[in-house]
Formats: C-alpha cells, structure tokens, sequence
C-alpha cells in the first residue's frame, strides 16, 4: 500500500509540473501575440515645412518635408548622405515616404528600389515614376488659400510654368490674348475676369479683369512692364521698380478715355522671368458724373484694387 501511495504521489507531482510548463507556454505565447498586434508607434516629427504642387492635367502632390540627424561622411572625397524625408499625398489616391538621396541639384527623394523619385528645385517638382510613366508633369508650388479670396480656384500653366489663386466667381479665359499694341504685338495669356455681382448697380463695366501674360525676350532683352502697354499713354517713358512683399516688378501704368469711358491698366512684370511674366489689371468703368443722380453708386476702387493684389500676390513661377 505504500508503494502504491508513493507512486500517486510522483504521478500527482509529475502532473503539477506538466500543467505548469503548459500554463508557462500558453502564457508567453500570449504575450509574443499581443506583442504582434500591438499598433506600432507613429512618428510625431514636425515637419519642416510643407507645400502643395498643382500638376499637369489637374493633378496635385502635397509634400511635407523632415529633416533627419546628422550624417558626417568619414572620408573627404564623399559627401554626408542626406537624413531626411519627404511624405507624399498624391490625389490619385496614393501615398508614399521617401528618404532624401544625393543630388547635385535641388533636394531628391526615393523609395528602396527608386521606382519612385521625387525631386524638388526651387518651386517646382520632378516626379519619375515607373508604375504611371510621365504622369505628374509641371509641377509647381501652389501658395496656401486666403482668407481675402474666399473659396478659390487653382489655376496651373504647364506651358510658362506658374501657378496662381483666383475667386471662384472669376470667370476664367485661357484663350485670352491683348490686342491693343497694334499689329503682329499679340501677347497672350490668361485672364480673369470679374464676378459681376461686383460691378452691379455700380459704374463699374463688367470686362474689367486680372490677366497673367507672358512675352518671349530676344536676345539681351530684360523683362520691363513698358512692353506689356502703350508708352505712347505713359507719363513716364520709364517703368518702375517697385517691391511687394518682398517680389521685384517692373510697374507701369496708363489711363485712357473715350466715349464718356475710363479704362485704367497697370502692369507688374517679373524682371528676371524668362519668358517674361506680366500681371495686368484693367479697370473699365463709366464716368459717374455722366449717370442720372441716384441710379447706380460708384464703385469701391479700394476693394476691387485689393482683391486684384491678393490674386497677384498667389502667382508663383519657377
């Protein structure tokens, strides 16, 4: 009998022991499991800046920009590999980060296999993508919405490369071409012209408008505001320099009048643009004076100034 009790006693032990070795197993397999699922820890890096670029066929890339540590190369002959990284937002839906690579120009972005390269140089963008070749093409900086413009559109020129902001009650022209410097002087553009809710009720004519021109330089040309207007209507023969918000244009402006009419241009020309890019603003309105007393009110000069510099001041070239 007290062998047979000593050997339950061992089963009983052995036993104990085989349940806690399993219980031990089951318990650190679920902790390697919960380690699994565990949501991996999302950067919180700020990014250095951002930027948004309008494409070639309505296509758009927002980029934010990080910068990495230090990377000191240990011989004199190779530069520091970059540290930094880019992360992309493509409006067909895709999405990808990249890690900056060298470049003697400009700063260049790639995956692993270089399938996708993003390449940034002053305010454009390059994009090689093997997966849709050629696809996001001009790419240029779009400056952020104002408050001043309300709900906007985004106009983009793959062919003078610019971007620029315009109200989404601006009637758009992309056929636009200037007439009035004689024949064979055609400049073409694009224009927008204004909302008539601001000209009703006012003297203000309806076809005043905001255009972005541009004109081929010849040889030894500088881009000037005086080729974009009639100097024959300048008092000063010479245009001006001017400087707003830290851009240099060449300014020139005119006054014509005819008919019981006024019309007002004003051109700001990028000096160092090539071809050379020109904003003009024309104003056509009556003479108020002319009008039976209390049909119409004059029209806000200020106002329709200030909203013509705020499209202005979103033009972007590269």
């Amino acid at each position: 009998m007290n062998t047979s009790k000593n050997e339950r006693n061992t089963v009983a032990i052995v036993g104990l022991i085989v349940i806690a070795i399993v219980a031990a197993y089951v318990y650190k397999n679920s902790l390697s499991v919960s380690v699994v699922k565990t949501t991996p820890i999302v950067s919180t890096a700020t990014p250095i800046t951002t930027a948004n670029y309008a494409c070639g066929d309505s296509l758009s890339i927002n980029a934010s920009y990080f910068t990495g540590e230090a990377n000191v190369s240990t011989s004199s002959s190779t530069p520091p590999t970059p540290t930094g990284y880019v992360q992309l937002s493509l409006n067909d839906g895709r999405s990808f980060t990249l890690n900056q690579t060298l470049s003697a120009d400009g700063a260049r972005y790639a995956n692993s296999d270089e399938s996708f390269v993003f390449w940034s140089k002053s305010n454009g963008a390059l994009v090689n993508d093997t997966a849709v070749s050629k696809n996001y093409t001009s790419c240029i900086i779009v400056k952020p919405d104002t408050d001043a413009l309300h709900s906007v559109y985004i106009y983009q020129s793959t062919s003078t490369n610019f971007s620029i902001r315009y109200p989404d009650t601006f009637t758009k022209n992309v056929s636009y071409v200037y007439q009035e410097l004689g024949p064979n002087k055609d400049i073409h553009g694009v224009q927008f012209t204004i909302d008539p809710k601001i000209a009703s009720g006012t003297n203000l004519s309806k076809d005043s408008y905001i255009s972005v021109e541009n004109l081929p330089l010849q040889t030894g040309q500088t881009c000037k505001a005086k080729n974009f207007i009639d100097i024959g209507n300048l008092a000063n023969k010479n245009d001006v320099v001017i400087t707003d918000r830290d851009v240099e244009y060449s300014f020139a402006s005119t006054t014509g009048a005819g008919a019981g009419n006024r019309y007002e241009e004003t051109v700001y020309a990028l000096p160092y643009s090539n071809p050379c890019i020109a904003v003009r603003y024309f104003i056509h309105y009556g003479v108020f004076e002319n009008y039976p007393a209390g049909t119409i009110k004059e029209f806000n000069r200020s106002d329709l100034i200030g909203i013509f510099d705020t499209i202005r001041q979103s033009l972007v070239t590269n």
